[in-house]
């Protein structure tokens, strides 16, 4: 009587432990998304080190945390790769569950989308070439100014210097190849990527001074609020557990 009250007490809690997974998977797959038990990201990939190409797939900061948020929620990440100016319309349509791009945080997008918990600090940085009279944002009034379209050094330099004053492009690689080619005066673009575009274009530097300094988070849409809470749940765990400062420290090296 013991054997057999034993083996019912030891299958109750096998059962009960497997009801307890299945729950848990249960409660991950019912968090709304474009597909079922995938969390699409939608970024624009030209965006070093937060986004760019490895061959033919996409990596980098935004790309490794995108991964780790999806594994905590037990989904697939699908990334798709779009123009920066397309990712909250993408994201306000339903296209795609998340915007992860290397994305500040202002009032114009906060009034579009919802934003989870920062997960890193940009600065906005100045790319001149070696021999330029530019030496501070002062000296950019009256200057031919190059920058990624739709992004917030966009929106900062018409807003400072005017829009005869700034030529949009649809890329920082491209923005940085006109300032090589005397197109421009100077660039505005994120810190990170203006080192890497420096590392790889003879004569240009970066002055040694902020333009702005802002917050990156994840572009989500304000008709999902489960996928809000649930994606910057998940966050926030691997922000206290240190798994996004490791992918940062991976991608930015301490000077």
């Amino acid at each position: 009587m013991k054997k057999k009250l034993a083996l019912l007490l030891t299958c109750s809690m096998v059962m009960l432990g497997l009801a307890a997974c299945g729950s848990e998977k249960a409660a991950s797959s019912t968090v709304p998304t474009v597909v079922d038990g995938v969390l699409t990201m939608g970024t624009n990939a030209q965006f070093p080190p937060y986004e760019f190409y490895d061959g033919d797939q996409i990596v980098g900061i935004d790309a490794e945390i995108a991964q780790a948020i999806a594994d905590k929620l037990g989904m697939k990440l699908e990334i798709t790769d779009m123009d920066f100016g397309s990712i909250i319309t993408s994201v306000q349509a339903g296209k795609v569950d998340v915007g992860i791009a290397g994305m500040t945080v202002n009032e114009e997008r906060l009034q579009n989308v919802n934003f989870s918990t920062s997960y890193a600090t940009g600065v906005q940085a100045i790319i001149v070439k070696e021999d330029s009279d530019i030496a501070s944002p002062d000296d950019l009034a009256g200057k031919l100014i190059g920058v990624q379209e739709n992004t917030t050094g966009h929106i900062y330099c018409e807003d400072d210097f005017g829009t005869e004053n700034v030529i949009a492009y649809t890329n920082g690689a491209t923005a940085v190849q006109a300032l090589a080619q005397g197109k421009v005066d100077c660039v505005v673009i994120d810190n990170e990527p203006a080192k890497n575009f420096v590392s790889t274009n003879e004569g240009l530097k970066i002055l040694n001074t902020e333009y702005v300094t802002e917050d990156y988070a994840i572009a989500i849409s304000k008709d999902n609020e489960e996928l809000l809470n649930a994606v910057d749940g998940a966050l926030k765990e691997l922000i206290a557990d240190g798994t996004v400062q490791t992918i940062l420290d991976k991608y930015i090296k301490a000077e």
